[in-house]
């Protein structure tokens, strides 16, 4: 029998008292699996579950899931579940309410975990404060190994991991972090300050996530201690945490790089009315966008009348332009996301754009003119007497459109980093609305400059 199909045996009456046991031995993505598809129980599943393991499980599902279970789960049990969530994973869940369910949820924490986590939430939200958790091992530098080992068996229990082990001064200030193999490994009686050679990694409190995630990805590191200003130790992220991050960045710059806004939800739970509200923004945005490219066609309305053939290319030469740009803009975007690029390196994407851009025009170019020539021969009276003059508007009007396309696809990104706006708003649509309109004003230009005197 399947997952479903196991369940429904034990819904049975004569095998209902033998559920919570059946739930609470199998694995924890099971468990999530079987609440995703059986969402109409969520909250009776969690309430069968041990108070661990419906931790465990209520961090890994989607945020629309647990605000249902939240929701209609027993005040009591609510309080031991949010009392049992790291308060990593709890100021997570907590930042994306609104205040006034905040304010009603943290009165629910015990005095500890209600401390916890309004000092998490005081935090500036994207930053690593909002990430760390305080669970975390520190020892002494004049402690021996026994009382370190001793010191793990008393607390570790409530530890977000004890992988690696921090090294701290009277004055609580971050010495040094050692693995956990180095204290496994080394004599009883050695002291811990032996096994310290302050070459640690540290995030500061207020640093950006993306920085964190930057951070985890140049070095080996399962956890990392984050300290404030003064350098004293006040909580750990790990990496779990940051890749949950990373996975929601990822989400929401496809969301912006196809033109909306983020959504806060999944799609097929977000309503209607919201999902209008993330979507006309951007579209009135780059529907005005597009009646500047009307405009400027309006301005060339006379060499339109005189020579009509050129409209025929219209389309041709601004979606060769958009589409350059939308490649520009994705590489560079994604580049900045994962560290790859950085804004002191703008002149070196610009110098390898503009050569991409000649490179990439030149080719569309001799196609757009071997196009040309090769249809006026067996097709003469398509283009005219004057299909050569043509041919050369085409294929230098789309080595100027490609190589603005590629440019300003590689600026824009980072021009919107340094002025400290998300890269990924520069997006494919928004970059090719954009070309656009210059396209238009390059195409013409470049018709006024062959055919004045013969078509114009």
């Amino acid at each position: 029998m399947d997952l479903q199909e196991q369940y429904e045996f034990f819904l049975q009456e004569e095998n209902l008292l033998e559920l919570p046991d059946f739930l609470n031995e199998l694995n924890i993505s099971d468990v999530a699996q079987l609440i995703e598809e059986r969402w109409e129980d969520a909250s009776s599943i969690m309430a069968m579950l041990s108070i661990h393991r419906a931790a465990s499980t209520f961090k890994i599902l989607e945020l629309g899931i647990q605000k249902d279970i939240i929701h209609e789960m027993h005040p009591l049990k609510t309080a031991a579940l949010l009392n049992e969530l790291p308060a990593d994973d709890r100021t997570s869940f907590l930042e994306e309410l609104s205040p006034k369910a905040v304010r009603e949820l943290i009165k629910l924490l015990n005095p500890e975990e209600r401390k916890i986590t309004l000092s998490l939430l005081g935090y500036p939200e994207g930053s690593v404060g909002r990430l760390m958790t305080p669970d975390y091992i520190s020892v002494q530098a004049d402690w021996t190994i026994a009382e370190v080992l001793e010191h793990i068996r008393e607390v570790g229990q409530e530890s977000e991991t004890i992988d690696v082990i921090y090294v701290i001064n009277d004055q609580g200030q971050l010495v040094d972090d050692v693995r956990i193999r180095e204290f496994l490994l080394s004599p009883p009686e050695r002291l811990v300050s032996e096994l310290t050679d302050s070459r640690y990694i540290e995030l500061n409190v207020y640093d950006d996530q993306e920085k964190a995630n930057q951070v985890f990805k140049m070095n080996n590191r399962v956890a990392l201690p984050v300290v404030d200003n003064n350098n004293i130790l006040i909580g750990i992220v790990t990496i779990d945490d940051v890749l949950w991050v990373a996975n929601e960045e990822f989400s929401e710059d496809m969301q912006k790089m196809g033109g909306t806004e983020a959504l806060e939800e999944p799609y097929l739970e977000i309503s209607i009315f919201k999902l209008f509200k993330k979507r006309v923004g951007w579209l009135i945005v780059l529907f005005l966008g597009e009646m500047l490219t009307a405009t400027a066609m309006a301005s060339y309305e006379h060499a339109l009348d005189k020579a009509l053939i050129l409209s025929l290319f219209i389309p041709l030469i601004i979606s060769s332009g958009g589409n350059t740009g939308s490649q520009a803009s994705s590489l560079i975007i994604q580049a900045l996301t994962v560290g790859e690029v950085t804004l002191a390196d703008w002149w070196s994407v610009m110098r390898r754009e503009i050569i991409s851009g000649i490179l990439l025009g030149t080719v569309l170019g001799l196609i757009g003119f071997a196009r040309v020539m090769i249809w006026s021969q067996i097709f003469p009276d398509v283009y005219g007497a004057h299909y050569f003059l043509v041919a050369l508007v085409v294929g230098f009007s789309l080595i100027g459109v490609v190589l603005f396309g590629t440019i300003s696809g590689s600026m824009l990104p980072i021009a919107l980093k340094k002025l400290g706006a998300d890269p990924a708003v520069s997006s494919a649509p928004f970059v090719a609305t954009l070309v656009d309109v210059t396209g238009v004003i390059i195409y013409f230009n470049f018709a006024y400059f062959f055919l004045k005197g013969t078509m114009l």
